[in-house]
């Protein structure tokens, strides 16, 4: 089958390019260069929260319950759940790398269709202040003899999904129109790369360890290798990111701007 490249889609893919550049250069000079470690810094703490707060939609959508979601210095993190059968147990356990997946394809096909992106941004910050108000500090709060938590680890998570939470609705009020479209891409770019990278990682942490993580839980409850369940995540992401990709570059609405960052 040919494929080709719709041309209403072209000025947004010109700006998708940009994003994914730039976002590629931040995370390779982060490696070799530490000082560009910050710039990156709170595109991991966004990442895990989107991490983290797919694990909790998961298990609420499948009858669980929260005690509590935590995000660390080191930009780890963590979700207290109780399922109720081990069906709910699988998909809460697979969410997290999936769903940063799923979130940034959703970013990404919202951007191409021409949907408003101020409202985009409004979104995720709103999301990241439902999980911090209701899943990182009344929860724990409500949960603390039970759930495995700090009082550190509370203050973090609430004083990060605050800064995150609020840079995401300054720039969806005050920023001009070309600056809100760049950060919708860009952000659909980070939790994509996020999601690859960590993968990565994680199958490198399965195939040389047994280091608790989703995988472990996953080889836990199915008796199936944790490496065996990264692999099978890496492919779903693969064709996830195939699927929502090809959403953008064939399909769209009538064109509604031109290219952010031209005159």
């Amino acid at each position: 089958m040919k494929f080709e490249i719709a041309e209403e889609s072209r000025p947004q893919l010109k700006l998708l390019i940009l994003a994914t550049l730039l976002s590629v250069a931040i995370w390779f000079a982060s490696w070799y260069f530490p000082f560009a470690s910050y710039l990156v810094y709170p595109l991991q703490l966004f990442a895990t929260f989107v991490h983290e707060g797919s694990h909790v939609l998961a298990a609420l959508m499948t009858g669980g319950s929260v005690q509590s979601l935590t995000v660390s210095p080191d930009t780890s993190g963590a979700v207290w759940s109780v399922t109720n059968s081990w069906l709910s147990q699988m998909i809460t356990s697979s969410s997290g790398y999936l769903g940063t997946t799923f979130f940034g394809i959703l970013l990404l096909v919202w951007f191409r269709y021409k949907f408003s992106a101020r409202n985009a941004l409004y979104f995720t910050g709103g999301f990241v202040t439902v999980m911090t108000v209701v899943f990182g500090l009344l929860a724990p709060m409500w949960n603390f003899l039970s759930a495995k938590v700090t009082f550190a680890s509370i203050a973090f998570t609430v004083i990060s999904g605050a800064a995150l939470a609020g840079g995401l609705f300054a720039i969806a009020k005050y920023a001009t129109e070309k600056w809100v479209n760049f950060s919708v891409a860009f952000l659909a770019v980070q939790c994509l790369l996020n999601s690859v990278f960590s993968l990565k990682t994680l199958f490198v942490i399965s195939a040389t360890s047994d280091s608790h993580s989703d995988a472990v839980n996953m080889a836990n409850a199915t008796g199936v290798p944790a490496v065996a369940w990264v692999l099978i995540w890496i492919v779903l992401s693969i064709v996830m990111i195939s699927i929502g990709l090809r959403l953008y570059a064939v399909s769209g609405r009538s064109s509604q701007n031109d290219l952010p960052f031209e005159d």
